[in-house]
């Protein structure tokens, strides 16, 4: 069985804050477990997104990549993105929306909802570790995640394409 919900957590944790989505990932792995809802999230972790993840979303209801970035509003960003042709200067890495378009393409029908969560990083330097900053939006963008995924069916993220802040930011 396919579970309805793929989050894409893409990083290099040999980059400092760009290990943002590996981790997320990790502390999720557990938690989905004791929460009961392991088989309703696949997590898919890689240093980047190519045109193979596309096949990932088949038989989905739902999509989310989660990703560092440099300048994105702190603690993070939670986004509605949709397909989209546009193209990066290299050849080996997809934007999230190339990937759904990459899927339309393949599939012949429309991708399911897709989302980035991206939280803020500082630093990206080769050996650098997660930055104090990066910590402390890290572990309010798992939160946040959390909180919607407990919500489960009653989680609605088409609603929530403005920048999510967590309560009381």
């Amino acid at each position: 069985m396919t579970a309805p919900l793929v989050v894409f957590a893409v990083g290099n944790p040999s980059r400092g804050d760009d290990a943002l989505g590996p981790l997320l990932s990790a502390r999720l792995r557990p938690w989905l477990e004791t929460a009961g809802l392991a088989a309703n999230v696949e997590l898919i972790e890689d240093f980047q997104l190519n045109i193979e993840h596309a096949l990932d979303l088949v038989g989905r209801r739902l999509a989310v990549f989660i990703d560092a970035g440099a300048e994105t509003p702190g603690p993070f960003v939670f986004a509605r993105i949709l397909p989209s042709t546009a193209t990066t200067h290299s050849t080996h890495a997809l934007a999230p929306e190339t990937v759904l378009h990459v899927y339309r393409l393949t599939e012949g029908r429309e991708p399911p909802p897709a989302f980035v969560l991206c939280i803020r990083g500082e630093g990206f330097a080769l050996g650098e570790g997660l930055s104090v900053a990066a910590e402390s939006a890290l572990a309010q963008a798992e939160a946040w995640l959390k909180a919607k995924l407990l919500l489960g069916e009653a989680w609605q993220p088409e609603l929530e394409v403005q920048p999510a802040m967590p309560p009381g930011q």
